[in-house]
């Protein structure tokens, strides 16, 4: 699909796909499987947590420096990218058809197999030698790019656009139950859309936003967002659900999509890629952490529908910010690196060429 077979690299990049597939480490599931406490759940789910964000600065990082080229790189990383929709999409039936054959282990087991797996691709894909950063250590270091406004921003859109999801996961079942009087199956079944929509925003989305402008595409995203999270309100039923879950799983994965692979392009120069992707990670998870802290609290004193419109038009009053690093894009003097050759983080490939500096046309 994507011809990444043409060379050696397609193994790194299956590896790295099917580890946030997974989105486990052995422990983890094996702690799960057994675990029957509160407690220890508890302890399972922070592992989890610890080893899915090492998944996700590693695999980024490691698809960043292994393809250079901008064009393969906004690609495979929306195909990476996508690998976390297919394990919801994925995860939903073949967990509930096992629990309910098997028990609570069979899930669980199953998933510490396929990592057991893994771990052996791995040990056969992934080359364990250390490499030089080609930076200085300050230029590269993560308290150093925070200074950087356009890293700031970018993450700071990376985490509006994935707030509003993180007050739904909690708010949303019990919102169906109270006033939409859903039935149990269906307080799952009403996020396969938004996995679907997340899927395809990855997947096909990359090279679109290359092609046309990722600052762009990434500001038509959010406004997607900030439209389908103030609407979700308004459904009466369940069926009135589908559009707007979709198109905020769309918006998500057309943000990522644009927005991921550009800060690999930032750091270029310095080949920063596990600190830039860290900051992406502290992005997400603050999204997934205060997102369900502070929602179900507003949600008792103004309400789910007003939350939501609250998230939704966040979105759209950060746009702005995205559309001054377009324009602010513009006026940027290219960079000379330290061989004194001419450096643009955003140079197209020859074969490009009309579609070159589509960033900062607007």
């Amino acid at each position: 699909m994507y011809e990444l077979m043409e060379n050696s690299r397609f193994l790194l990049v299956t590896t790295v796909y099917f580890s946030l597939l997974l989105d486990n480490i052995l422990l983890t599931v094996v702690v799960f499987a057994v675990g029957t406490t509160y407690e220890t759940l508890f302890l399972a789910r922070s592992i989890q947590g610890v080893s899915s964000a090492c998944i996700g600065v590693s695999g980024m990082s490691l698809v960043a420096f292994q393809y250079p080229e901008e064009d393969k790189r906004s690609k495979v990383m929306g195909f990476v990218l996508g690998s976390i929709a297919l394990g919801v999409l994925a995860g939903y039936p073949i967990g509930s058809v096992l629990y309910d054959l098997e028990g609570k282990m069979a899930p669980f087991l199953l998933v510490a197999a396929l990592i057991v797996l893994l771990i052996g691709l791995q040990l056969f894909a992934l080359d364990f030698d250390p490499v030089t950063q080609k930076g200085e250590g300050e230029q590269s270091s993560w308290m150093y790019l925070l200074l950087d406004t356009r890293i700031l921003i970018i993450a700071g859109a990376i985490w509006f656009s994935t707030t509003p999801m993180a007050i739904l996961e909690p708010c949303l079942p019990i919102w169906l139950r109270t006033h939409i009087k859903a039935k149990k199956w269906q307080l799952g079944a009403a996020f396969i859309p938004d996995s679907v929509g997340y899927l395809v925003g990855t997947n096909f989305f990359g090279m679109i936003a290359y092609y046309y402008g990722r600052y762009k595409t990434a500001v038509l995203a959010m406004l997607l967002v900030g439209l389908s999270a103030t609407v979700i309100p308004a459904a009466s039923n369940m069926s009135q659900l589908i559009i707007p879950h979709l198109g905020l799983g769309l918006g998500i994965g057309v943000a990522d999509a644009a927005l991921v692979p550009l800060l690999a392009s930032l750091v270029d120069q310095t080949g920063g890629y596990g600190p830039v992707y860290s900051i992406q990670q502290i992005a997400v998870s603050l999204a997934y952490s205060l997102g369900p802290i502070a929602s179900g609290e507003l949600v008792r004193s103004v309400g789910f529908p007003w939350v939501m419109r609250a998230a939704g038009l966040a979105n759209v009053a950060y746009c702005p910010l995205l559309i001054y690093l377009a324009l602010r894009r513009r006026t940027e003097p290219t960079l000379v690196n330290s061989s004194g050759r001419e450096y643009d983080s955003f140079e197209k490939p020859r074969q490009y060429q009309r579609f070159y500096d589509s960033d900062d046309s607007l």
